[in-house]
């Protein structure tokens, strides 16, 4: 799979099954992450890849009601940094953007993989750092859900989230956030 298909195959499905994970997974995933480009090269994000099945449910204690599919992952990987860690250049933190660049390759090399690694925004913080032992002064800024496909779909799903299943939701035209040599309300050409 080329980098074009895996960004085509990338989807946040919340219908999972189980995967097997390995120390080879985690290495070979965050291998990948690695490799993205970062400020200066201060590559200042952290992972805590969570597969202990204990742990896995202590995580359910931080995630919001509409995210009990995460039930389901093999794996949570908790996305971390400091801004302290990265490039400040004036109102300017780079930590966030490149924590995102790392997730990102992360994600297309799961996807390669042939597996899912669903990034979410719902759940909380604070709960994450406690059960993690992730230190005060960093930001939690993700979790990425990594397991199959399934075959069946998850009966917790929201009518909203059965339809996302089934096909991908729809994405805004070129026209819509594009822009040639200046920002203007319409893309001129």
């Amino acid at each position: 799979m080329d980098v074009t298909q895996a960004i085509e195959n990338r989807r946040a499905y919340r219908s999972l099954e189980q995967v097997e994970i390995t120390k080879a997974l985690i290495e070979d995933l965050a291998g990948h992450a690695r490799l993205a480009p970062s400020c200066n090269n201060n590559q200042p994000w952290r992972f805590v890849f969570v597969h202990d099945p204990g742990t896995l449910v202590e995580m359910r204690a931080a995630l919001s009601a509409n995210n009990g599919w995460v039930h389901a992952a093999s794996m949570i990987v908790a996305v971390f940094s400091r801004k302290e860690d990265d490039c400040v250049i004036k109102d300017r933190e780079y930590d966030q953007f490149d924590c995102g660049l790392a997730s990102a390759f992360l994600i297309l090399r799961a996807t390669e993989l042939g597996l899912v690694a669903h990034p979410i925004a719902g759940f909380s913080p604070k709960k994450t750092k406690e059960i993690l032992g992730i230190p005060e002064d960093y930001r939690v800024i993700a979790l990425i859900n990594v397991g199959k496909k399934a075959a069946a779909l998850n009966p917790i799903l929201t009518p909203k989230q059965i339809e996302e299943e089934k096909t991908r939701p729809g994405r805004k035209a070129l026209d819509d956030f594009v822009f040639h040599n200046r920002y203007r309300s319409k893309v001129s050409t």
